[in-house]
């Protein structure tokens, strides 16, 4: 589905569409168990939180057929049969890929998007791609076709997301990375069991109100829940940040992934309460721990309509001032979430997406129909799309293929040739998608952000091919904005943050990058394990260089805005208006409870919180000095 039609679906769908269940020919396994108030013995297991409140209900087991035994490596066929088995599989699996598709018109508006959107993620797999010439590579060298799609598609993912993650980065890029990785293993998944003609999940039998407990659940299996009988989802496998959990979020259900020993501790029937903010469930609970458990369902769906109603409200102090609330924008299937949460526009739009699972670099058409569809949803609203920012650390077969992969070159690819730096090394890339912004101009109101800018000749250098490029279009007669959109540049790193003013000089506006710009600053990564314990957004040093990079901002008049993690704790929002931003961007779920937030706090005490702060010499200091905050707020 074309990204604009799947835009005017989510837009137009009729409300109260029927949903459907899950992908036919799939087989549950549940066995049920009679259970004794007085003999049952209440049971806590953990996992990874993806919130969304707290649900009671009885469980419905499911399990799915093992996979495929790939002991045997070698083929007893010959080479052109077992081509033939595989291609085989990619057909049936094209073909389950298209009833999937057909369904989405049957389903809620936001699975539509989700779920449209990764599915062509998949079908691009299946097409002529690295996936299968390197599939029928190893077939070539006598492996079976099982053998072949699973080491194949195993060595795509751990290059996407290495194992130890050490080259993954931090925060959202390691979630993209991952995320990269779980497509290439469950397009595997698919293959395998395609051609094995091994049974895939069903969840049919599923009695209203039940909690969902299985080992894996798979996005499209998540996009064709129902949310009004599906209670809450419990899953062996699966993250916070994957694609399954953005679409359990979309629907609202409450869930909790990555449960160790799930299904061995649930019985079907067994009663659950599954808190999806703590990343808990409780098998089998004691009455104290109902009780509880009810009031949490209750104040969980008051807090949820009064959330709701910070959509409609604006984002104002108590005492007047306005402070704009942005959503970054990772994958395009995230775009209903920024609808529900009332963000005013999209702050950060990662590129990126553009070039992942691709064999070719995308031609500027391509990119102005993407810009162009997402400027459009947002109307009035102003999208600021950030131009590729790729690094040594990450795989792209389309800059592969092009000689502009940096991958390997350098020990560190987070001092190398990434960001701006590798768009002027080859500025035909750049050329190429600041026309295609320029182009989606004409469409809506949208700016223009250079990644990794350290030094003020990156942001001139630029600008000229920018410049460049929109006389080229006005030349043709190609439709552009009358004036063209700002252009600005992020600050992500010390030398940018201390030379901010010369920045802001040169540049329309600044967008602080707390995420990189903490790993600069403090030298370490999240990603790490040995490191990630000093991975701290509330240093003093990297607040300090906030408040500086907001001062050199304001003498220059330079809008200046912040787009990290940080942007989207509801603790820290007083502080960051106490230290000068009126602008944030942040994860779309976040925005209603940092705007509840902003609505309930003035000015002169988020000015005086600042001040406090920029007083402290300690991380601890500080977290003490918020908690005081939080605390008087809330008394």
């Amino acid at each position: 589905m074309a990204l604009q039609t799947q835009i005017a679906a989510m837009k137009h769908s009729k409300q109260g569409t029927e949903r459907a269940t899950a992908d036919s020919g799939r087989r549950a396994h549940t066995k049920e168990r009679p259970h004794s108030l007085e003999t049952r013995t209440e049971q806590v297991l953990t996992g990874e939180s993806i919130g969304v409140g707290v649900a009671i209900g009885p469980a419905f087991v499911v399990r799915e057929d093992p996979a495929p035994d790939l002991r045997e490596r070698l083929s007893s066929l010959d080479r052109d049969e077992e081509e033939g088995r595989f291609r085989d599989a990619v057909i049936r699996s094209i073909s389950q890929l298209g009833k999937l598709q057909a369904r989405l018109a049957l389903l809620p508006e936001d699975s539509q998007f989700e779920i449209g959107s990764l599915l062509d993620v998949y079908r691009r797999m299946l097409g002529p791609s690295r996936l299968q010439r390197g599939v029928i590579r190893r077939i070539a060298e006598g492996l079976s076709a099982e053998v072949a799609v699973f080491e194949e598609t195993e060595a795509l993912a751990q290059a996407s997301h290495p194992p130890q993650g050490a080259r993954a980065g931090s925060g959202e890029d390691a979630a993209a990375a991952r995320r990269r990785a779980d497509e290439f293993r469950e397009i595997g998944r698919r293959l395998l069991r395609n051609l094995t003609r091994t049974p895939f999940l069903t969840l049919r039998g599923m009695p209203d109100g039940a909690i969902l407990v299985t080992e894996s659940l798979r996005p499209s299996d998540a996009a064709l829940i129902d949310p009004s009988r599906v209670a809450a989802v419990v899953s062996e496998e699966g993250g916070a940040t994957g694609h399954t959990a953005i679409m359990l979020r979309a629907l609202g259900i409450p869930a909790v992934l990555a449960v160790a020993g799930a299904l061995d501790a649930v019985a079907g029937g067994a009663q659950v309460v599954v808190d999806g903010d703590r990343g808990r469930i409780v098998v089998d609970p004691a009455h104290d721990t109902l009780v509880e458990a009810r009031g949490a369902v209750a104040t969980y769906a008051q807090d949820r309509q009064k959330l709701g109603r910070m959509r409609r409200l604006s984002s104002k102090l108590a005492s007047g001032e306005k402070v704009l609330l942005q959503a970054n924008l990772e994958l395009p299937a995230e775009l209903p979430l920024i609808a529900q949460s009332g963000a005013a526009g999209i702050g950060l739009l990662r590129t990126e997406f553009l070039f992942i699972n691709s064999e070719e670099l995308p031609d500027e058409t391509t990119q102005f129909e993407l810009y162009a569809s997402l400027v459009e949803a947002m109307g009035a609203d102003t999208t600021t799309i950030r131009v590729l920012d790729w690094g040594g650390e990450k795989p792209s077969e389309a800059l592969e293929r092009a000689g502009l992969s940096t991958l390997g070159e350098t020990p560190n690819p987070a001092l190398g040739l990434r960001g701006i730096r590798l768009l002027l090394k080859h500025p035909a890339l750049l050329e190429t998608q600041l026309a295609a912004i320029l182009r989606a101009s004409a469409v809506g109101p949208l700016q223009v952000l250079l990644p990794m800018v350290t030094v003020a000749e990156e942001i001139t250098a630029a600008r000229d091919i920018y410049e460049r490029v929109a006389r080229r279009l006005r030349r043709k007669g190609v439709a552009l904005a009358e004036t063209l959109p700002p252009f600005g540049a992020m600050i992500e790193t010390p030398a940018a943050a201390l030379t901010a003013g010369v920045l802001a000089h040169h540049a329309d506006f600044l967008a602080i990058g707390t995420n990189d710009l903490t790993m600069y600053a403090l030298a370490a990564d999240r990603a790490s394990a040995d490191a990630a314990s000093l991975y701290d957004a509330r240093h003093p040093a990297v607040l300090r260089m906030i408040a500086d990079v907001v001062n050199a901002a304001l003498q220059h008049r330079t809008p200046v805005s912040l787009c990290g993690e940080i942007a989207g704790d509801p603790a820290l929002a007083p502080l960051l208006v106490g230290l000068g931003l009126r602008s944030l961007s942040m994860t779309a779920s976040a925005v209603p409870r940092v705007k509840q937030v902003i609505r309930s706090v003035r000015y002169e005490e988020c000015v005086r919180l600042g001040r406090r702060v920029l007083a402290e010499t300690d991380s601890r200091a500080i977290m003490k000095v918020l908690q005081e905050f939080g605390n008087a707020e809330v008394g």
